[in-house]
């Protein structure tokens, strides 16, 4: 099992949404409590955005593979699918 790191921005819609989406899932599926999420607000930690490749937040990373990067005008159940597949290659790494 493998940490995932995660960067946002404040205000962004989409970041709140994954959010959300992460504690949903915990309370659906107990296992996930193993993974811990390192959320980052990416103008605040540029020293840990450094050698993450992605545009648009959120992001999800194990070490620098990204896992997820969100899409304008997804859906909340778009985010959450997606972040729901990121809790579960991080369960199985």
């Amino acid at each position: 099992m493998k940490n995932i790191t995660a960067f946002y921005l404040n205000g962004c819609p989409y970041c709140k949404g994954a959010k959300e989406a992460v504690a949903e899932l915990i309370e659906e599926n107990p296992a996930y409590r193993q993974v811990a999420v390192d959320w980052y607000e990416e103008s605040e930690h540029p020293e840990v955005v450094q050698g993450h490749s992605y545009y648009y937040v959120p992001s999800m990373f194990i070490g620098t593979e990204k896992l997820y990067e969100a899409q304008p005008g997804q859906s909340y159940d778009a985010i959450k699918a997606h972040v729901k597949a990121a809790l579960d290659a991080a369960l199985k790494a």
